[in-house]
């Protein structure tokens, strides 16, 4: 068992300064012989890479198994590259959107309500005025086309 400050409830500070501070306790068995911080590391990995398993049933990867291996095959490359791609998006538009799952990136950045309008060859796209992910938007729009920086 290890103990873990808890950082979501601090404990107040007085002028006698902490009486109780706030700990949790994250007990965990294995069979392993490794020490408990490395134990707890590869708990803990195991546990992102289960989200992921998690995030990825719930959209793209709930359409397997197909009855052909090679429709199988061709769906989970292309899962595994937008995946990526959704991935990098988040982290490119804010610290949010990187920790956020592919359903939350989807209606937050790839599900936009705008207006495309073409003139003069170009095309120009209308964001709502008051669409309260625009600013999340542009920025990524901006990050994503912006010139490239001096060598």
């Amino acid at each position: 068992m290890r103990r873990v400050r808890d950082l979501v409830k601090p404990a107040t500070v007085g002028e006698q300064g902490e009486l109780f501070p706030v700990w949790r306790h994250h007990p965990f068995f294995t069979d392993t012989p490794a020490e408990t911080l490395r134990a707890e590391r590869e708990h803990r990995h195991h546990a992102v890479v289960e989200q992921i398993i998690a995030d990825s049933k719930a959209s793209a990867l709930a359409h397997l198994p197909s009855a052909h291996f090679h429709a199988n095959a061709a769906w989970l490359t292309l899962w595994a590259m937008s995946y990526n791609l959704l991935r990098a998006t988040g982290a490119l538009t804010s610290v949010f959107h990187a920790k956020a799952t592919t359903v939350t990136l989807r209606a937050h950045l790839i599900h936009v309500p705008a207006r495309i309008a073409r003139s003069a060859r170009r095309i120009t796209l209308h964001l709502p005025h008051n669409w309260p992910r625009k600013h999340a938007w542009t920025h990524l729009f901006d990050t994503v086309h912006a010139p490239p920086e001096p060598a």
